[in-house]
């Protein structure tokens, strides 16, 4: 079959890969009808993850039709059409039990790189390096999707393929981040970043209740995009003085809930930005927390801060002092979509979540490096790209 491969650093080609088969009773093999570049992908593509071998086939945010199914699998038969959640988990540890799907203890098949890293091993994640479980991606014809009952949901009749995608991932992701960083009715949220995580967080953080949500980003064309489609305000980084904006909007407190929505990859003001970048080229610190910064700095006092964007390991310049002496809460995670993409679905059916706007451009999968050239580089207002194999 054809699949996209990573080859090296920014380097990417579509390629024959061995057709995937079942390997345990709790398989199925799914045709990919439709899957999606990510921002995340992005930081395997630069080589910020260390962890990639030339051939491994990338992509994680997909939908498709079942065409084969194991033994054991209940849920799911040929024809049916599903979304399946990026991140792969047993349902069965304690970990699942208590909803935290992306920290299952068996869903990664290489542990041992994780627990050095960052002292304990996460789930596995499709197309996400041998350090997330060495999975095949879903940017290929067909995929095996390991634990199927638990990590595969039949789209309703009257949710569109094209919508249903995005609750694969970014939908889930936002929704995550409303929600554990504790979105309540009356909230003013901040979100940095205006990518399809970002626009789905602040869509979640309205749909629980929040009073005003304003979306940070230094790119127009997605603010745009985010005023029209979501409907909240917006703030353009580099542009609009964005600290003395949220303090006026808040009656000089700042947002009660920061959420950060742009990873590894974030630039900045010119200073902090060559400061960041510099380090990051001479491998002093993995990652640039630009907008993690500034989600704590402009935070309120006892608010609270969730981290969305992937990180991967360490980063330099963190306002530690900032955090503890203003009092903040500040979590993050991998997206427990298992959790959510049930109710998401729901709340698509019913228009109340629409992501059909985020899909500015559809390639087939034989185009995948030019639609990542298009998606990494901002050209021709690419938001998402979606690839059809």
């Amino acid at each position: 079959m054809k699949a996209l491969q990573w080859m090296g650093v920014n380097q990417l080609a579509v390629g024959d890969v061995p057709d995937p088969q079942l390997a345990n009773p709790g398989d199925m093999i799914v045709r990919v009808t439709r899957t999606v570049t990510c921002g995340s992908d992005l930081h395997l593509i630069g080589g910020y993850v260390p962890f990639m071998r030339s051939g491994d086939v990338i992509g994680h945010e997909f939908v498709g039709e079942v065409v084969e199914v194991g033994s054991a699998v209940r849920k799911h038969h040929p024809g049916d059409r599903v979304v399946v959640c990026s991140f792969i988990s047993c349902g069965a540890c304690w970990y699942c039990r208590n909803e935290l799907y992306s920290l299952c203890e068996n869903g990664n098949r290489n542990p041992a790189i994780t627990e050095a890293l960052w002292g304990s091993a996460p789930g596995g994640c499709f197309g996400y390096s041998h350090a997330m479980g060495g999975y095949e991606g879903s940017h290929a014809e067909y995929i095996r999707v390991p634990y199927a009952d638990v990590g595969a949901f039949t789209i309703p009749d009257d949710v569109p393929e094209e919508r249903a995608l995005f609750a694969s991932d970014s939908v889930a992701t936002g929704w995550m981040g409303a929600d554990l960083g504790g979105v309540k009715p009356g909230d003013h949220v901040a979100v940095w970043g205006a990518g399809a995580v970002g626009q789905m967080a602040a869509r979640s953080a309205m749909l629980l209740g929040a009073e005003r949500v304003t979306v940070i980003d230094p790119l127009e064309y997605r603010l745009d995009m985010t005023r029209r489609h979501i409907g909240c305000e917006t703030l353009r980084e580099g542009y609009d003085d964005v600290g003395a904006a949220l303090l006026e909007a808040t009656a000089g407190r700042g947002p009660d809930v920061c959420i950060e929505a742009v990873g590894s990859e974030a630039t900045g003001g010119p200073i902090e930005n060559a400061f960041d970048r510099t380090k990051q080229m001479l491998r002093m610190q993995t990652d640039r927390p630009t907008a993690l910064r500034h989600a704590i700095y402009h935070c309120r006092k006892g608010g609270s801060v969730f981290v969305l964007g992937v990180f991967v390991g360490i980063v330099d310049g963190f306002p530690l002092g900032s955090l503890m002496n203003k009092g903040l809460t500040m979590r993050g995670a991998q997206m427990h979509g298992q959790r959510y993409i049930p109710m998401l679905l729901e709340r698509m059916s019913r228009g109340e979540i629409l992501t059909e706007h985020l899909a500015t451009h559809e390639l087939p999968l034989t185009e995948g490096p030019h639609a990542y050239d298009l998606f990494k580089n901002k050209k021709d207002g690419c938001v998402r790209a979606v690839l059809v194999p």
